[in-house]
């Protein structure tokens, strides 16, 4: 095997590619690999590489940073001409080897894309010695080019909508889930009706009209967008939210009566009140031992928090019937029971949930909740803490489009599989 054959398989390049030389800097401890492309019939644009006359040589010799043999750094060295795109103007040739306005080789960076959704932010710039911004920078380029001639909008059925802070300061990003894939589909920084009209903007009044369920909260900036532009999809309360109503309406009767509780000095029953908040809150079959004797005292000494108890209870079994006739059943008795309670957080409960009542009938018959984008907005938080350093929200975007969006690259030199 010739040696340019060698070299070209170490450091990742195609025929495409002509080795000129190779060299060790002792200096830099570094393999400098001088490069050029095979003489081409045309010269290409660096940015749309579409055919381009040429302008001059640019700025001199160029180099790329490869991925490293062994311990060694490796670097591709090459002239950088310039050409004169019809639509970019003067730019730099394209090279096969790299992305347009990237220090690195395709390989390199599909690398470090790979591994920003495996591994942990300090493993992978130590194991590559690059900054972290540097990798926010790669990951855009590298979505950028492998969502060309992606459409992940097409052909959505069935959607989850959601939204999830990101930053300090009430920074959001708003999420679209399909349901069908699991994938996340679109994802923009905001979380108001703008955003979600970018959305359906880009789905396009066609597909638009091809949306037949979408589940999410009972927020007005999702449900009125989604009434507006989506008139043939079916709208679905999601029921984690009616079971966060419900808990926060128990919570509320619990801090109620211990507050009168303190302000008439029964301090020990004021005590264990605000000690019972997880045993009232978690689920039956979740107690602990302690917990369970807890909730026993509270059956019999205070009737109106455990009555609040029950309630949610009952709401939250109406999610686990085995019908949604069985389930819309149970919610009416729910509602009546609650109506009549006289605890003014649970009268105040049905009436929000008798609003939303069709919503939540709808997400019933067809079984569709946010749980695959509540679980899917769990990943995102874990890729947020370790995009902090980040400078800009696309970077992070960038991110959660490359482990959540089907844009990661495999790993180079291996062989995917299906």
């Amino acid at each position: 095997m010739r040696s340019t054959r060698v070299w070209k398989q170490l450091i990742g390049v195609d025929d495409r590619t002509v080795i000129e030389g190779v060299e060790f800097e002792d200096d830099d401890d570094v393999v400098v690999v001088r490069v050029r492309p095979r003489r081409p019939k045309k010269r290409r644009c660096g940015r749309c590489e579409r055919s381009a006359p040429g302008y001059d040589n640019g700025a001199g010799r160029r180099r790329w940073r490869g991925l490293d043999l062994g311990t060694v750094k490796v670097v591709l060295e090459a002239d950088a001409p310039r050409v004169d795109c019809p639509e970019h103007g003067v730019t730099v040739l394209a090279v096969p080897w790299a992305r347009h306005d990237a220090g690195f080789t395709r390989d390199f960076e599909d690398q470090t894309a790979w591994l920003a959704t495996h591994a942990s932010k300090s493993a992978l710039t130590k194991l590559l010695r690059i900054a972290w911004v540097t990798v926010g920078r790669v990951i855009a380029r590298v979505v950028a080019e492998r969502g060309e001639g992606v459409d992940p909008l097409e052909g959505l059925a069935r959607i989850g909508i959601d939204e999830i802070s990101h930053r300090r300061g009430h920074n959001y990003l708003t999420v679209v889930v399909d349901h069908d894939s699991g994938r996340l589909v679109w994802t923009r920084a905001g979380r108001n009706k703008k955003t979600m009209e970018a959305f359906f903007d880009d789905l396009g009044e066609r597909r638009c009209a091809q949306i037949r369920l979408v589940s999410a909260d009972a927020a007005d900036w999702i449900g009125d967008v989604v009434a507006d532009r989506c008139t043939n999809a079916v709208r679905c309360m999601d029921p984690f939210h009616v079971v966060q109503w419900v808990t926060d309406a128990l919570d509320e009767v619990r801090r109620d009566v211990w507050n009168s509780a303190r302000r008439a000095g029964q301090k020990a029953v004021a005590k264990e009140l605000k000690g019972a908040r997880y045993a009232l809150w978690k689920n039956p079959e979740d107690l602990t031992e302690r917990q369970q004797g807890k909730l026993a005292d509270i059956a019999k000494t205070n009737q109106r928090l455990y009555r609040a108890y029950l309630l949610k209870e009952q709401l939250r079994q109406v999610f686990h019937q085995d019908t949604a006739e069985d389930a819309i059943a149970l919610l009416d008795r729910w509602l009546a029971w609650a109506s009549r309670s006289q605890l003014p957080a649970f009268v105040k409960l049905a009436r929000s949930i008798r609003k939303h009542k069709t919503r939540i009938h709808a997400a019933l018959i067809h079984g569709l909740s946010n749980a695959r984008v509540e679980s899917l907005n769990q990943k995102l938080r874990l890729i947020m803490r370790r995009a902090f350093g980040f400078r800009s929200v696309e970077a992070l975007i960038g991110l959660a489009m490359l482990a959540h969006g089907g844009l990661c690259p495999p790993l180079p030199g291996r062989v995917t599989t299906a």
